[in-house]
């Protein structure tokens, strides 16, 4: 079976996304969403009618913005990630988010194929912060690899 890396990852504003302290980071959101649609091992991502996810909120805090993605694998996500345009967005972040002592990021296999739901994504970023990483819930601290035919 042929698996696609999940991440979901979040992040808590300064402010909501129409203020001015987040006007940065939302003049970027165009550009860095375009090239992670098209990066090599891009598969999908989470957007509404306006083609980013800031208006989707899963959490009761509307400063938290959401990002779920699907990657062929590891190495493309981590190439998109601190390779492009978002590792700008990633060296700025202080600017626009405030700090967290707890993962935001949270990572798993997925059959190819298959699409994560955002509660789902919610629920593994709970359990990352709660349990640790694990097959189920890894960062980049601490990856697993593709599970064998024994870890399905």
């Amino acid at each position: 079976m042929k698996y696609h890396l999940a991440q979901f990852n979040i992040a808590t504003g300064r402010g909501f996304s129409s203020e001015p302290v987040m006007l940065g980071f939302m003049e970027m959101l165009d550009e860095v969403n375009a090239v992670a649609d098209t990066s090599e091992g891009f598969v999908w991502r989470l957007q509404s009618d306006d083609g980013n996810a800031t208006s989707i909120h899963p959490y009761k805090d509307e400063k938290i913005l959401v990002n779920l993605t699907v990657w062929e694998g590891l190495q493309e996500f981590r190439q998109f990630v601190y390779k492009t345009v978002h590792a700008e967005m990633v060296r700025d972040r202080r600017r626009w988010f405030e700090p967290e002592r707890q993962p935001q990021l949270v990572m798993w296999w997925i059959p190819a194929g298959e699409l994560p739901t955002l509660d789902e994504a919610v629920e593994r970023l709970a359990r990352l912060r709660s349990n640790g990483p694990s097959i189920e819930a890894f960062s980049f601290d601490k990856t697993f690899p593709v599970p064998t035919a024994k870890e399905r």
